[in-house]
């Protein structure tokens, strides 16, 4: 089992709180979600797409739809935010690529609060 532990900072803990992004609506975007290299970052973020391809595996993701995490590429999660705009969620200037999630990833992940 590959076991990967993902750490919140101080400042992705209090976005979280102002925006009542849960925890586990942070594991589930981490696991689940498309995957952004840009700007020396990974952005995970959970789509219509998202949805409804893992509806279809009984994963309800319906309340993630939006949900974007900035992590480091060490694995620590900067900052979350909604955004149902996902055209903002563009690499730099071409030199990042992004990577669809294969169905089925099991992955588990820590967050520290």
């Amino acid at each position: 089992m590959n076991q990967d532990k993902s750490i919140l900072t101080q400042h992705a803990g209090k976005r979280m709180r102002h925006r009542r992004i849960p925890v586990n609506a942070i594991e589930l975007v981490i696991e689940y979600g498309r995957i952004v290299f840009t700007r020396g970052a990974m952005i995970y973020a959970i789509g219509r797409n998202e949805v409804e391809r893992f509806k279809k595996e009984n994963v309800n993701l319906s309340e993630c739809e939006g949900v974007q995490v900035v992590c480091s590429m060490d694995g620590i999660v900067l900052t979350v935010y909604r955004n149902q705009n996902f055209r903002k969620l563009r690499t730099g200037l071409g030199r990042g690529r992004f990577r669809p999630r294969k169905s089925g990833v099991n992955r588990v992940f820590q967050l520290s609060r």
